[in-house]
């Protein structure tokens, strides 16, 4: 790990993406230039972005730098931890192991499945009447 050098990854889940820089620091983490506590309003994406940091022991030891679009909040902090685990990869490729253990360097591939013609959502038909 040397100074003055950026990791960069790409973070997806269900419709969000998440693009994370990973720099030497103290710890702190940015989200669309406001602070994580500020951008996240539950305490669960706030846990959830933050444990690859924790796994591998280096929540002092960079600063976050993430922009987010699309999806929903929970979807948007499943990709911003998705990316921070591909970018701590790509910053120490020994913590691969850690964190593939604890399913963070998988993309989640459930989506939001599509409406069909004829009903009345992905699966809901119409009601059907005899008469």
């Amino acid at each position: 790990m040397e100074e003055n050098i950026k990791y960069r990854a790409v973070g997806r889940r269900k419709d969000s993406v998440a693009r994370v820089w990973l720099v030497a620091g103290s710890g702190d983490i940015m989200v669309n230039s406001l602070p994580y506590e500020k951008y996240f309003i539950r305490e669960t994406d706030r846990i959830i972005l933050k444990q690859p940091l924790t796994a591998t022991n280096n929540i002092n030891k960079f600063n976050v730098i993430a922009n987010i679009r699309g999806g929903g909040l929970s979807g948007q902090a499943g990709a911003l931890r998705h990316g921070i685990s591909r970018a701590l990869v790509s910053a120490d490729p020994n913590s691969k192991d850690v964190l593939r253990k604890q399913g963070f360097l998988t993309r989640d591939p459930r989506t939001k499945e599509r409406k069909k013609y004829g009903q009345k959502g992905a699966r809901k038909r119409f009601q059907w009447t005899k008469r």
